[in-house]
C-alpha cells in the first residue's frame, strides 16, 4: 500500500496494445448498457411475459460465468491473442443472432452467446492491461472504464432514436461489430503479452485469501447494478417522478460514474493509491444512496442520484485492479476466478431486489444497497489488516 512519488512511479505509456484494449471493452460496455433496452424491445415486439423477458438477463448472466469458468484454461490452451479474435468473433454471432432473431428461441441463444464472447473480449482486454502496465494498472483500468462509461452515456439514446428510423434499433447492434473488425484490420497483429514465468511455477493455485478480492469486485458489481435497475421504480416512488422523467434521470447517474472515472484517472496517476482510493468512494456512494433512498424531495434525490454514480464509478475498475495485483502473475487465472464472482453478481443481486420488492416494496427491499456498501467495506478492511500482516511480493502490483 506504499505511496510511490513521481520518480518512483513506472512510465504509464498508451501503446497500441493499450489502445486496442481499451476500444474493446468499449464495445463490451456497449453491449451491457444495450441489454436494458434490447430487451425491454424483445418484451414489446415478441409480446413475452416478464418470466420470459428477464431469462434474456439471466442467460447473459450465464454467459458471463462461463466466460470466467474458461478464460484461463483457453488462454492456456490458445494464447491471448487467438482468444481474444476467436471472442471477438464469437461477439459477432451473438450480435447477429439478436439482429436476426425474431423468434424468442433465438434471441435466449443470443443473449447466451453474447454474454459469452463479449464477456471474454472484456477479461482478455483487462487482463492484458493489468500485465502491460503492472504496478500503473489502477490507472489503466481506470481510464478503461472511463472510455466504458462515456459509452453508457449514448447507447440508451441510440437505440431509442433508431427506433424510430427504417433500420430500427438492432442496427445499432452492428456498431460494435463495425469496430471490432476495424481493430482487427489495423490492430489484429498487435501482440498480447503472455502470462510472466512466474505464473507457470504455480499454475491452478492463488494467494491464500484471494477470495476476498473476489468477493470484493462481485460486490463492487452487484452495487452498480442494483441501482441501475431499481433506481427507476425508486424514483417513481419515493419522489413521484414519472417513470419516463426518472428513466432520464438515471442519465444523471451514468454522468456521476463518468465524472467519478474521470476524477480516478487522475488521482491514480501516482500507483499505491487503490485501497485508499475504494474507500473514498464507498463513503461517496453510501451518502449518495441514503439520500436518494430517504430524501422525498425530487431535487435532492436526483442530485443524490449523481453522486451516487460518483462514488460507484470507481469501485469497480479498482477492485479489480486490486484482486488482478494480488494473482502475483497469475492474471489469467485472477480474473477468471473475479469473473465468475461478475457473473453470480449480476444474476443474483437484481434478481434479490426483484423478489424483495415484489413482497415488501421497492423502498423498503433496497435496504439491501447500503447492507452491500457495508459489507464491501468490512471487506476492504480485513484486506488491509491482511495486507499490513503479509507483506506484498516482491515486483507485486501496489495496492
Amino acid at each position: 500500500m506504499a505511496y510511490l512519488s513521481a520518480a518512483e512511479a513506472p512510465r504509464f505509456t498508451r501503446d497500441r496494445l493499450t489502445w486496442l484494449a481499451y476500444l474493446s471493452l468499449a464495445t463490451y460496455a456497449f453491449y451491457i448498457y444495450a441489454l436494458g433496452p434490447v430487451v425491454a424491445f424483445l418484451h414489446q415486439e415478441l409480446h413475452l411475459d416478464y418470466t420470459l423477458t428477464s431469462l434474456h438477463s439471466t442467460l447473459w448472466s450465464v454467459g458471463s460465468v462461463l466466460a470466467g469458468l474458461t478464460l484461463q484454461p483457453l488462454a492456456r490452451r490458445l494464447g491471448r491473442q487467438r482468444l481474444f479474435w476467436m471472442a471477438a468473433a464469437t461477439t459477432g454471432v451473438g450480435a447477429l443472432l439478436f439482429i436476426a432473431g425474431h423468434a424468442v428461441l433465438v434471441t435466449l441463444l443470443a443473449a447466451l452467446v453474447l454474454g459469452t464472447g463479449s464477456t471474454l473480449v472484456g477479461a482478455v482486454s483487462s487482463v492484458v492491461l493489468a500485465d502491460r502496465h503492472g504496478r500503473r494498472s489502477d490507472r489503466a483500468l481506470v481510464e478503461a472504464n472511463l472510455g466504458a462509461s462515456a459509452v453508457g452515456t449514448f447507447v440508451p439514446a441510440l437505440l431509442g432514436l433508431l427506433a424510430l428510423t427504417a433500420g430500427g434499433w438492432r442496427s445499432a447492434l452492428v456498431l460494435p461489430l463495425l469496430t471490432l473488425g476495424a481493430l482487427f484490420l489495423v490492430m489484429g497483429r498487435v501482440s498480447m503479452p503472455a502470462p510472466p514465468v512466474a505464473a507457470s511455477a504455480s499454475a491452478g493455485r492463488l494467494p491464500r485469501g484471494f477470495g476476498a478480492h473476489v468477493l470484493l469486485v462481485a460486490l463492487a458489481v452487484g452495487i452498480e447494478f442494483c441501482v441501475l435497475f431499481f433506481a427507476v421504480p425508486l424514483l417513481s416512488t419515493g419522489s413521484r417522478l414519472s417513470t419516463a422523467g426518472a428513466a432520464a434521470a438515471l442519465s444523471l447517474f451514468v454522468a456521476g460514474e463518468l465524472a467519478g472515472r474521470a476524477a480516478g484517472s487522475w488521482l491514480t496517476r501516482h500507483p499505491g493509491r487503490a485501497i485508499w482510493l475504494i474507500g473514498v468512494a464507498l463513503g461517496v456512494a453510501m451518502a449518495g444512496f441514503l439520500a436518494l433512498w430517504l430524501v422525498r424531495v425530487t431535487g435532492v434525490a436526483v442530485a443524490a442520484l449523481f453522486v451516487t454514480g460518483l462514488g460507484i464509478g470507481n469501485l469497480y475498475p479498482l477492485s479489480l485492479a486490486l484482486a488482478l495485483g494480488a494473482g502475483r502473475g497469475r492474471t489469467d487465472l485472477a480474473m477468471s476466478r473475479v469473473q465468475v464472482g461478475i457473473g453470480v453478481a449480476i444474476g443474483t443481486a437484481p434478481l434479490l431486489l426483484g423478489v424483495l420488492s415484489d413482497h415488501v416494496g421497492v423502498i423498503r427491499a433496497l435496504t439491501v444497497e447500503p447492507c452491500l456498501i457495508a459489507v464491501a467495506a468490512l471487506v476492504l478492511l480485513l484486506l488491509v489488516r491482511a495486507g499490513r500482516r503479509e507483506p506484498a511480493a516482491a515486483g507485486a502490483p501496489a495496492t
